[in-house]
């Protein structure tokens, strides 16, 4: 199938569940439907052409699908049960003239269905990542940091969760609403993520995804557009995916920051972004990815790597680190610290992050040492780190450029 193709699935996906999800009512059953009608095209489109109508023609195969599930399962409980059925299985096919017209999109409905809060916060993300962002169960698992087979365990148990609690398929209101927010936030930033820097595979870069991601944010800033955190993740998603086009070269290899064109950095999202954070930072409360679009405007308003202000990075990292214990956050602020004072400064901090429960066997861990000793003069060390990070990462392209680099220094140690 062509990369067209696929990225036109991908964005359907999400609308074509909330569809079926919303007319059917058990998400389950509606997300094995949507699979088999995602499988269907493409299968067939390559050969006899996209659809005039792609959405509408994946909503059919997927109610066809779901026709069939339902006879099924009214079959098996009739030779389960002497029982009598009071409504006849046409009641699940049947809907509203106009419930799939063109202009509705169900992806927000079912993003907070999918983050409802008697789900469990892990269970409500993953679920949601899966439904809604379209990432596999093995993309889900290395964001977690977990085995592929927990977490596909921690994904079904949320769907039976969702048919057995009866969960309402709508944005809610009120303070459920505010409960579930938390969630639906940690989502689209995890799904943002994995668009803006894949974590497996042969691109770097899955803008189908980041662009979702911030279609969804704005989405749900629409809906709540005095909270500090919903706008402090958009302008977040805004200045980060404002240096898209400069992350990659010609072959799709990684650029680091500090090798980037800024030329090529998309000035009008940075404006916006700088004013969304600038307005919300002067409500007063301030979190987490209020502090992150901070850090991120601090970089993107420098006209060069040399003019950045690290000072300022390592006190946001600061505050930050005081709100969470994310140990990614950690290995940033150890980054920001190295740029300040020197890469053995840096290096202490990395110290504590090499331990279970925090980044022990991490390929970050290994390669923001790589390039600290590196730093510091150290080429042995570096390349030794920069081979381990390359042999842990899932990405090719992240591993080629940490392949080349060590490649790079051990040249220079040759001659």
């Amino acid at each position: 199938m062509a990369p067209t193709d696929e990225h036109l699935l991908r964005t359907l996906a999400p609308q074509v569940l909330g569809i079926i999800v919303r007319r059917y009512s058990d998400f389950a059953a509606a997300e094995d439907a949507v699979q088999e009608a995602l499988l269907a095209a493409s299968l067939q489109w390559p050969a006899e052409g996209v659809p005039d109508n792609p959405r509408g023609w994946l909503i059919q195969v997927a109610a066809r699908r779901m026709t069939d599930h339902f006879r099924s399962e009214l079959a098996r409980r009739r030779r389960e049960t002497a029982s009598v059925l009071q409504e006849p299985p046409d009641r699940y096919v049947a809907a509203a003239p106009d419930s799939d017209a063109p202009e509705r999109d169900d992806t927000l409905q079912l993003l907070f269905m999918c983050c409802h809060s008697s789900l469990t916060r892990p269970s409500a993300i993953a679920l949601t990542l899966r439904a809604v962002g379209g990432l596999t169960t093995a993309e889900i698992a290395s964001a977690f940091l977990v085995p592929e087979a927990t977490m596909a365990q921690r994904i079904s148990r949320a769907k039976q969760q969702i048919k057995s609690s009866g969960i309402p398929f709508g944005v809610p209101g009120g303070q459920d609403a505010a409960e579930q927010l938390g969630a639906v936030l940690h989502v689209l930033y995890l799904i943002f993520n994995e668009g803006y820097a894949s974590s497996a595979g042969d691109v770097l870069v899955r803008s189908d995804l980041s662009k979702e991601a911030i279609r969804l944010t704005r989405a749900v800033h629409r809906l709540r557009p005095r909270d500090g955190e919903v706008a402090g993740l958009l302008a977040l998603m805004l200045l980060t995916d404002a240096r898209r086009m400069a992350r990659t070269g010609p072959d799709g290899e990684l650029i680091p920051l500090a090798e980037q064109d800024r030329a090529l950095w998309n000035r009008p999202l940075i404006e916006e972004g700088v004013a969304l954070i600038s307005d919300t930072l002067s409500r007063g409360a301030v979190g987490a990815y209020q502090l992150q679009a901070a850090i991120a405007a601090v970089h993107d308003e420098a006209v060069s790597a040399e003019d950045t202000d690290w000072p300022q990075i390592v006190a946001l990292y600061g505050l930050l680190m005081r709100m969470s214990d994310n140990p990614m956050v950690a290995l940033n602020h150890a980054i920001a610290v190295a740029m300040v004072e020197g890469p053995s400064a840096g290096l202490v901090l990395l110290e504590p992050l090499d331990a279970p429960g925090k980044l022990q066997g991490h390929y970050r861990l290994d390669a923001v040492r790589a390039h600290l000793f590196e730093m510091s003069g150290d080429r042995v060390a570096a390349i030794r780190h920069y081979l381990s990070a390359a042999q842990r990462t899932a990405s090719v392209p992240e591993r080629n450029y940490l392949t080349t680099k060590a490649a790079g220094l051990r040249s220079r140690l040759d001659s």
